[in-house]
């Protein structure tokens, strides 16, 4: 299954993932019957699942991924945090998901234990995300963090990393593309883009990226750009003003805020219609897409469409 997701990432034009969100509670059905109700699980490559995204509470992103892995038959790439997790946590979760056949993991460093929604949490954070990344080599290698051999030895693991799509330096995103492919990161999956431009630029700086790393799988590795579909003046404004990495433009936010004088029905109009284009531009151009919708299985089958 996994070896059949990565090539497709490396060899087909179209790849496109979808992002759930596990729930505050105690079952993921609802979220997958929701996933069935569109067909989503037949129009894309695969699904990811995230893990306490702004340290809120939510149930295991590692056992959500394991369930809508076995359920939909499709593969799921399992976003870990370092937040919330030390070393030995790290690799035995790692080791657990391997055992049912959960081998694409997102590296995290996460989002600061204070914005969490549970009282007195504090963050473990031994390292950022590399130290993730540096594990899964070792674990690919047979080995643990400690070099002793693991027996028996893990199949393999595809680890993907972050990056964010905007700076005022686009240089320091490069570095930090940089750092993750010498880490052995497979992919990159970007923040939003929206323009055509940006994600025209992110790919001609992760191609640098590429060629300059020291890390032999960089040769393979392959940019996803995110896309968070706008549908709404207030998302579009939040992003822009509050999203660190993320840059919205100005004509976008324009013409959203025009829409929304004209009630809820046009603005969710003229936002989807911004949102397909962006979509259709970028896999057009590029190919390699991972929407990120909160959940808006019916918003990401529209973008979608009957393509895959």
């Amino acid at each position: 299954m996994f070896e059949k997701f990565c090539d497709v990432l490396c060899l087909e034009k179209e790849f496109i993932t979808v992002e759930v969100n596990p729930p505050h509670g105690a079952s993921i059905d609802t979220i997958i019957e929701d996933i069935k109700k569109y067909d989503l699980q037949d129009k894309v490559t695969g699904f990811s699942c995230t893990d306490n995204p702004l340290a809120k509470l939510k149930m295991s992103g590692v056992l959500s991924a394991i369930k809508i892995q076995q359920t939909l038959g499709k593969p799921v790439i399992a976003t870990m945090s370092m937040r919330d997790k030390n070393k030995l946590s790290l690799q035995s979760s790692l080791l657990g998901a391997n055992d049912f056949n959960l081998r694409c993991i997102l590296a995290l460093t996460g989002d600061p234990a204070k914005l969490s929604d549970q009282p007195d949490v504090k963050g473990v954070l031994e390292r950022d995300s590399t130290l993730l990344l540096s594990i899964i080599h070792h674990l690919n290698k047979g080995v643990d963090y400690s070099n002793k051999a693991l027996n028996p030895a893990p199949k393999p693991i595809y680890p993907f990393a972050v990056s964010n799509s905007y700076a005022k330096d686009m240089n320091s995103i490069k570095k930090r593309m940089i750092k993750k492919l010498n880490y052995g990161a497979r992919a990159i999956i970007t923040q939003p883009v929206y323009n055509l431009d940006n994600a025209k630029e992110l790919l001609s700086i992760f191609k640098e990226a590429k060629e300059v790393s020291i890390r032999d799988t960089a040769k393979e590795a392959h940019l996803v750009l995110g896309q968070f579909p706008i549908v709404s003046a207030r998302t579009a404004n939040f992003i822009d003003d509050k999203v660190p990495g993320i840059k919205v433009p100005k004509d976008i936010i324009d013409e959203m805020n025009l829409a929304s004088m004209d009630g809820v029905e046009k603005e969710r109009e003229v936002g989807f219609n911004i949102s397909k284009k962006i979509f259709d531009e970028i896999m057009q151009e590029h190919g390699k897409v991972h929407l990120m919708t909160h959940n808006r299985f019916d918003l990401c089958s529209e973008l979608i469409g009957e393509r895959m």
